[in-house]
């Protein structure tokens, strides 16, 4: 589990297709306090570290997971956000992520808004109906409030300190993006589907 509280950038440095995609992500975490099977959210996918080295951990991502994420996107030098898995006690800071992506959104319209940037994004069809003004999304594995909403569409605002420890400095029209529902709309959706 995580909170989207996004506490490191990675830098993807190697890719190796071979039965599975691996990766090799440079990290500013102290590698000598993450074990071999660990859980790491690279851009709000949860992944396990299969490799360690002094600056860096290798992960295995299966071909299911790169289908269902932007992970087919990533190149080398690309920037990621990381989230170490929550441990008894830490603060929850976000909300409760659990690493494994729904679906994809896409970037469709970036306004610099004051200091803040408003983005927009389309989510797919059956995801949209999970998404509600002040509720909340994980979206390359960062917790969010969504601002508003317009059928597929929704809308983010960024502050400058977000797009400063995050990877959302950076964002594009175009851009692929992972995004995780919040897990009670989803219950709640499906109690009210049941009632």
């Amino acid at each position: 589990m995580f909170t989207g509280i996004v506490t490191d950038i990675g830098t993807v440095t190697e890719l190796d297709q071979q039965g599975d995609l691996r990766a090799r992500i440079k990290t500013g975490y102290d590698t000598a306090g993450i074990d071999i099977g660990a859980s790491i959210a690279s851009d709000g996918v949860c992944l396990t570290v299969i490799a360690l080295g002094d600056d860096w951990y290798d992960v295995q991502i299966s071909a299911e997971t790169v289908s269902k994420t932007n992970l087919d996107n990533w190149k080398l030098g690309k920037r990621v956000n990381l989230e170490r898995a929550l441990k008894v006690g830490d603060e929850l800071g976000g909300h409760i992520v659990s690493g494994h992506v729904d679906g994809v959104a896409d970037v469709v319209a970036v306004q610099d808004e004051g200091d803040s940037t408003r983005v927009t994004l389309r989510a797919p069809k059956d995801l949209a109906r999970f998404i509600a003004p002040k509720g909340s999304v994980a979206l390359n594995g960062t917790s969010l409030t969504v601002n508003d909403v317009d059928g597929c569409d929704f809308g983010i605002n960024f502050i400058p300190h977000t797009k400063e420890v995050t990877t959302w400095g950076d964002v594009a029209v175009g851009d692929r993006i992972n995004l995780e529902i919040d897990t009670l709309a989803r219950y709640v959706a499906r109690l009210a589907e049941m009632g």
